[in-house]
């Protein structure tokens, strides 16, 4: 495409003065010249709209060459995007990023480059819209998620971020048609799954139902053109019945002197879809397709416009909801109401101020659109979104895995909301199917971490228990009292979920570098150094080179890489044993000796003594479950931490077979702090009464607590096996259980349970 293309014909033919058809490189020329965007952007200063147009500039010849796939100019596209941003007032910088921000994506420039140009709010604009196609990823979903988590953290630090992203999907999905059809699917149902979503989230109403119907008519395109005939010809049906509403409304409400504004609303075609489906009714059921809104000048004259709609037309009870004394967690604010209207047809209404109205279309982008702002727009700023963004920040900083960030962020993006109050009357809203745990964590981190217990409506109930409308919730706290695994089972929001993981995280990571320490303090004696050198001081230096060796920033992180199997302990400590002779240190013949002789070839990383005290670091193989008194062998499994195997386990014996270096050996400590699990197998006497009371109390006398029992079918000849999984402290309390079973009249045999037995 060369430059001359973009020149506007001469006005100098002559003859008629008859419109003139444009050739298509003239019809190109039109769309892709910044006049198209000069009449939008009357909102600018003039120096304003001089950045405005050196952006332009740059971008057109960036781009220059490019076409879509319509075959226009590429810099159309730019512009388009720009267009809608200039609709919701967006700022200069904005308006510049949007003509740029595919620049640093599809042509040769650098951010470096932008910032030099057109400074670096501008760079870091565009940088936020910019894909990470340039970095290596595993697969296709892990590059889209680490796309999305950097957009939505640029978003969640400036949300014009997101309001140009929003533009830009907008126009793509307008031009989706002029795209290979095998694009289609996957485009329209990440905008349904994503950026519709999002739209919603942030109260940009308007952009959110036009993404539903442009996904909803490439993903289903036949359903799609069924459902608009049948909604055009409902339409023709039903026009009397609109105009009779609209014309009782405007009498009305002249009759009162109130001066309104009334404007119809047609329910959009993806939500007669979705009701359809979710509901499984036919399109006939669906009797909320046509609406009305009631724009009044003040808040007061909601609620006197609510009273005036029912006094013309009966309201359908259970149909009201005051959306204004509680708004949406979007910041959407009105009044709905559903009335039997004529010919017994019930119609919804809407009542709100312009205000309202305003953060009801266009949510966050109200700010930029209300310069003069009315104090019913600046009053909450929490109501359009900034909690939400806030929230993302959040959950960015405790969440460095993108799947795990999206995973999170999905969750709230379609919050169907209910209304909680706190003791002290403050209203919170909480996505369905919230639960106390999530309503903690809403609060304050702090108190969700340290939930124990909670009353719903002054009566105590579990924190599992799921918050409904109009609970009041009161959430008791012990500090001494930490997050449980278990709650990430019903926890809902993404807040609560990210602060669960992150405590379990670094509960995890504490126990891992424990274990490492004394993985490398024993390797280390087992190369004859009596103990890990102190950090500081004079040794302070053979740490920095054994961290340069390791590639590690800080001792620490050694220490959990090696707790998490992902380092060799021995490796590590014959390194450290070099370094340490550098400096004058000599092992200790004694000790390497005595480490040597005891341990044999086998424990040259050095023995690791078990109590039970170690946590998530070290697991205990459900295949054999060993205990105290048991020969046992330590797996150091890639980012696993240390399995404990019994040495007869064939599991163990399989691995080793195949990853002997990561083997290392184990031993009991002579006094263990807790008490372990393990299986025995019961063979009871089905045919006599209260088998299993007699069982569970002859394990009681031994002192045997049981955690699970299992039941096989009775056999023919009337024997069943019951399996328990119990906990013991040793193997002497073990066969002091199965003796007290041996001797119980109802049991025919009782033994430990070992799968490789």
């Amino acid at each position: 495409m060369c430059a001359a293309t973009r020149k506007t014909p001469s006005d100098s033919t002559q003859g008629a003065p008859t419109p003139k058809v444009l050739s298509a490189a003239e019809s190109n020329a039109a769309a892709a010249s910044f006049a198209r965007l000069t009449s939008k952007l009357d909102y600018l200063s003039a120096s304003d709209l001089a950045s405005v147009r050196s952006a332009y500039r740059f971008s057109d010849e960036a781009h220059l060459g490019q076409l879509r796939n319509s075959g226009e100019p590429y810099i159309t596209h730019p512009i388009a995007v720009a267009a809608q941003c200039a609709e919701w007032k967006l700022d200069a910088q904005a308006l510049m990023a949007a003509l740029l921000h595919d620049a640093l994506e599809d042509c040769d420039v650098t951010k470096p480059d932008l910032i030099a140009r057109f400074g670096s709010p501008v760079a870091e604009l565009v940088d936020g819209l910019t894909k990470l196609e340039k970095l290596q990823f595993n697969t296709r979903e892990e590059n889209q998620a680490e796309s999305f988590r950097k957009m939505l953290l640029a978003m969640a630090r400036d949300v014009r971020v997101i309001l140009i992203k929003l533009a830009d999907r907008t126009h793509n999905m307008r031009t989706l048609a002029d795209a290979p059809r095998a694009k289609w699917g996957r485009i329209a149902s990440e905008t349904l799954e994503v950026y519709a979503p999002i739209a919603y989230r942030l109260g940009l109403n308007q952009t959110y139902r036009e993404l539903q119907d442009l996904a909803f008519r490439y993903l289903r395109p036949w359903r799609y053109a069924v459902l608009s005939k049948a909604v055009a010809k409902a339409r023709g049906r039903r026009r009397d019945l609109i105009q009779k509403v609209q014309a009782d409304l405007e009498a009305m409400f002249a009759r009162h002197g109130m001066v309104v504004r009334i404007a119809g609303r047609e329910k959009t075609l993806y939500s007669i879809y979705h009701k359809m489906t979710e509901k499984n009714l036919s399109f006939a059921q669906v009797t909320d397709i046509y609406g009305f809104r009631v724009i009044v000048p003040g808040l007061i004259d909601c609620y006197t416009a609510l009273g005036l709609l029912h006094q013309l037309y009966k309201p359908v009870p259970g149909k009201f909801k005051d959306h204004i004394a509680i708004s949406k967690i979007n910041g959407y604010q009105s009044l709905h109401t559903t009335l039997v209207g004529p010919s017994g047809i019930n119609v919804e209404f809407q009542v709100r101020t312009e205000a309202m109205h305003l953060v009801a279309e266009t949510g966050v982008a109200a700010h930029w659109l209300y310069k003069e702002s009315p104090n019913e727009v600046k009053a909450n700023p929490d109501r359009l979104g900034s909690k939400w963004l806030q929230s993302l920040l959040d959950i960015g900083d405790e969440t460095h895995d993108a799947a795990e960030f999206w995973e999170h962020v999905k969750v709230d993006l379609f919050p169907d909301a209910v209304y909680v109050f706190t003791p002290k009357s403050r209203i919170m809203a909480m996505p369905r199917g919230a639960t106390v745990v999530d309503f903690a964590y809403a609060i304050h981190s702090n108190v969700g971490d340290h939930a124990v217990a909670a009353k719903v409506n002054n009566e105590r109930v579990p924190l599992r228990t799921e918050v409904k409308n109009g609970d009041v919730i009161e959430v008791i706290t012990d500090q001494g009292s930490f997050p449980n695994p278990a709650w990430l089972g019903f926890v809902r929001t993404a807040r609560a979920r990210s602060k669960i993981r992150q405590h379990l995280r670094t509960l995890a990571q504490g126990d891992s570098e424990n274990l490492g320490e004394k993985m490398l303090a024993q390797a280390l004696r087992a190369e004859g150094i009596e103990q890990l050198p102190d950090e500081q001081g004079p040794m302070a230096e053979v740490w920095d080179k054994l961290l340069r060796f390791s590639g590690n920033r800080t001792r620490s992180d050694l220490l959990v890489e090696i707790g998490l199997g992902r380092r060799i302990a021995s490796i590590v400590a014959k390194r450290l044993t070099k370094l340490l002779s550098d400096t004058g240190a000599k092992p200790n013949p004694l000790l390497l000796t005595r480490e040597r002789f005891t341990a044999g070839e086998s424990l040259a990383q050095g023995s690791v003594t078990i109590d039970g005290s170690e946590n998530t670091s070290v697991r205990f193989a459900p295949c054999c479950r060993p205990i105290p008194g048991d020969a046992i062998v330590g797996y150091l499994g890639r980012g696993e931490g240390l399995t404990i195997h019994h040495s007869d386990c064939p599991v163990a014996v399989k691995l080793k077979n195949k990853d002997s270096e990561r083997f290392i050996a184990v031993e009991w400590s002579e006094e263990p702090v807790r008490s372990f699990d393990t299986g025995i197998v019961v063979t009871v006497n089905s045919g006599k009464g209260g088998v299993l009371a007699k069982v569970a109390a002859a394990l009681a006398a031994a002192e045997v607590d049981i955690t699970q029992v299992n039941m096989a079918d009775e056999s023919p000849q009337g024997a069943i096996d019951m399996k328990f999984i119990i906990t013991v402290r040793d193997v002497h309390q073990l066969d002091h259980a199965l003796r007290n079973l041996r001797h119980t009249s109802v049991v025919l045999k009782a033994q430990r349970s070992k799968n490789y037995n």
